[in-house]
């Protein structure tokens, strides 16, 4: 106790900068607040570059028709002619015009489909969607959506199975970005060129700590 008595002037500097490095690696590098603190959001369907919106899923406005166009009747002379002999000319008819079609909206299917498991000691829950148009445009939605939160998170398609040993997830993966909540629906893009039977598994990873929180596999919509 005289030592630390005696040392105090030094004591207190070192442990104020010791205890200032511990905090800087619990909350600057590792962000541990982030698994106490949950992100929420809610995201409305996706909207394709067609016009056509995901809010309400496979439903579509029917096909717009032009109702058929009806001639107006020809005009018939009916002043007398000067002559008995003169016989009136038969009135001209128009040819009849077709109904035509307008081009059916475009309709939102969706193409796979899965639900989410936890990974490990996190939590996963909620449903993954592809959603398309019939362009070459999809969006992966997350609908009833929740998992832990945590420092870094990523959305990856994979190549490997939802259950699959952790590490093969980042080896052959296609980031679609941060996760933008861990609670909520939200939805991300897909580039044209993804093969969705190649990565045919969405997880959501943690950078920080190389681990997967959840993941779902896609397989054929029903």
């Amino acid at each position: 106790m005289d030592w630390i008595r005696r040392n105090l002037k030094i004591i207190l500097p070192v442990g104020a900068i010791a205890i200032a490095g511990v905090a800087f690696l619990a909350f600057g590098v590792f962000g541990v607040h982030t698994l106490f603190i949950d992100d929420k959001v809610d995201e409305a369907g996706p909207v394709f570059d067609s016009g056509v919106s995901a809010s309400a899923e496979g439903d579509a406005a029917p096909a717009a028709t032009v109702a058929p166009t009806t001639p107006p009747p020809a005009a018939v002379d009916t002043t007398a002619p000067d002559d008995d002999s003169a016989v009136a000319p038969a009135p001209t008819v128009p040819p009849t015009v077709s109904p035509t079609t307008a081009p059916a909206a475009p309709q939102i299917v969706t193409l796979v489909e899965g639900d989410f498991i936890p990974r490990g000691r996190y939590s996963g829950q909620g449903d993954a969607l592809v959603l398309n148009d019939g362009s070459d445009q999809r969006f992966l939605r997350f609908e009833n959506f929740s998992t832990d939160n945590g420092p870094d998170l990523r959305v990856y398609l994979v190549n490997s199975d939802a259950n699959a040993d952790q590490g093969t997830f980042d080896d052959d993966f296609v980031d679609l970005g941060a996760l933008k909540g861990n609670i909520g629906d939200q939805n991300y893009e897909i580039a044209p060129d993804v093969d969705l039977e190649v990565y045919d598994t969405v997880v959501v990873w943690c950078v920080r700590f190389s681990t997967a929180f959840t993941a779902a596999d896609l397989l054929p919509a029903a």
